[in-house]
């Protein structure tokens, strides 16, 4: 299991960040005074790419993205029980859903990858990351599904080591991402029954594709784009 690396003066509070931008400032300034600088940051839009930037600048690491979604249940538009990403990748947990019902959401979420892939890589294709150290930047780690998919394609991209980093997680969630990532990065790590992570933030929404698009060419322009 990897190692779970946190800031106990941020931990089990709320509201800590102003926004995801400001998360990413304190992420990439808690990565720096620990010396985690990878070689390359992949950031999970869409509310990764904002602190992925920050992240990125803060080290000076270049970014790509990388499109993985949830696999919701048919009943809600957040509550997952795994998630989808490149290269095949599929990771599940258990769920109530019989084997058909599970079928149609995973094609539901295969589905938006591949319109999210057309949107935002625009036909690019993934980097190969033989023998390179990589953080996988996400906004918060809730369940953790999003961020073990990542971390597998990742790994399938040949990264030789791959760390999961992102400004809140709950314990559970930190925990079984440690399980397949070699280093868990989370300055604001919370236990308890319930877990949120917008209440890690002042300000939170969703943001869209035109945002995503803008903050990459804001890479693009600052040379910090993969």
């Amino acid at each position: 299991m990897g190692k779970i690396i946190y800031d106990p003066s941020l931990s089990e509070r709320v509201k800590v960040y102003k926004d995801r931008r400001h998360a990413g400032r304190v992420l990439g300034s808690f990565m720096k005074s620990h010396s985690l600088i990878p070689d390359l940051i992949m950031a999970i839009p869409a509310g990764g790419v904002p602190v992925a930037l920050e992240v990125a600048k803060v080290l000076g690491v270049k970014m790509d993205i990388i499109i993985v979604k949830k696999v919701l249940y048919p009943w809600t538009t957040e509550a997952g029980f795994g998630a989808v990403g490149p290269l095949g990748t599929v990771v599940l947990g258990p769920s109530p859903l019989s084997e058909e019902e599970v079928k149609l959401q995973l094609a539901e979420a295969l589905k938006k990858v591949e319109e999210r892939e057309r949107l935002l890589r625009k036909g690019k294709p993934y980097p190969d990351l033989t023998g390179l150290t990589v953080a996988v930047v996400d906004d918060g780690i809730a369940a953790g599904y999003t961020m073990l998919a990542a971390v597998e394609a990742v790994r399938k991209m040949g990264a030789r080591e791959v760390w999961a980093a992102a400004p809140t997680a709950s314990v559970d969630g930190a925990e079984r991402v440690a399980r397949k990532a070699d280093l868990v990065i989370v300055p604001n790590l919370r236990s308890g029954p319930y877990f949120a992570v917008a209440e890690a933030y002042e300000v939170w929404y969703d943001l869209d594709e035109e945002e995503v698009l803008q903050l990459l060419e804001e890479a693009k322009s600052l040379g910090l784009l993969l």
